[in-house]
């Protein structure tokens, strides 16, 4: 049985090979820095992608990307402004999108969420 890691990397070959084959042009897989990491950066077209794969085996916890909440989101935003200082990207639109993989009764579906979310939502305030 594979640990969780060793099926997070699998779940995102999966990934990669999907949206290679619909059409992604991978730039960069599991960047990292302060505070986060991206999974995958693409461009999609014209458009630059910031990629969250999400995995479940099964729908007890919720669908894969009802996991990418809002404090996700926004590392995810934040570790985006850092890929776009240091590589400089020509401009364009940019968008965040989750691919979401659900294992469940012996198939695998693999979904591309264009679009899952905006950039960060704000965060809330204690009074």
């Amino acid at each position: 049985m594979r640990g969780t890691r060793g099926l997070g990397e699998a779940w995102e070959d999966l990934a990669a090979e999907h949206l290679e084959r619909v059409g992604y042009r991978i730039l960069e897989r599991n960047f990292r820095a302060n505070p986060g990491e991206i999974d995958f950066v693409a461009r999609e077209g014209r458009v630059l992608c910031f990629i969250e794969v999400k995995g479940r085996r099964g729908l007890r916890f919720g669908r894969p990307e009802e996991a990418v909440g809002p404090e996700k989101q926004r590392r995810i935003f934040r570790t985006a402004e850092a890929w776009i200082r240091r590589r400089r990207p020509e401009a364009g639109p940019r968008r965040f999108d989750v691919v979401a993989i659900l294992e469940r009764g012996g198939e695998t579906s693999v979904e591309i969420r264009r679009g899952a979310f905006e950039g960060p939502t704000p965060a809330r305030r204690r009074r």
